[in-house]
């Protein structure tokens, strides 16, 4: 009955120092994945996400000038024009790039 026991002691020993090392394994394993990732992606011409969300701010913003302007032009077009005198010829507008 003792060597029962004593054999059950050294089986749940083994179990423990072999799940130890495997959980070791896998720590290693992940923080070696983790660098292999960080060097493949700072090679790579990424941007970062900060970055990337003030330039979205940066375009949003751009466009909402853009419709301002065009709305703006849109009504000055429409207007008749004040500065100009009875058989005066207008000048032309530039086409719009």
């Amino acid at each position: 009955m003792q060597t029962d026991k004593r054999i059950l002691d050294d089986l749940a020993r083994l179990a423990s120092g072999t799940l130890g090392a495997f959980s070791g394994l896998k720590a290693e394993t992940e923080a070696f994945i983790r660098d292999q990732l960080e060097r493949i992606l700072s090679r790579m011409d990424l941007v970062r996400r900060d970055e990337f969300e003030a330039i979205k701010a940066m375009a949003a913003k751009a466009r909402e000038e853009n419709d301002s302007l065009s709305r703006r032009l849109a009504i000055l077009e429409a207007s008749p024009e004040k500065s100009s005198k009875p058989g005066e010829n207008k000048k032309p507008s530039k086409p719009a790039p």
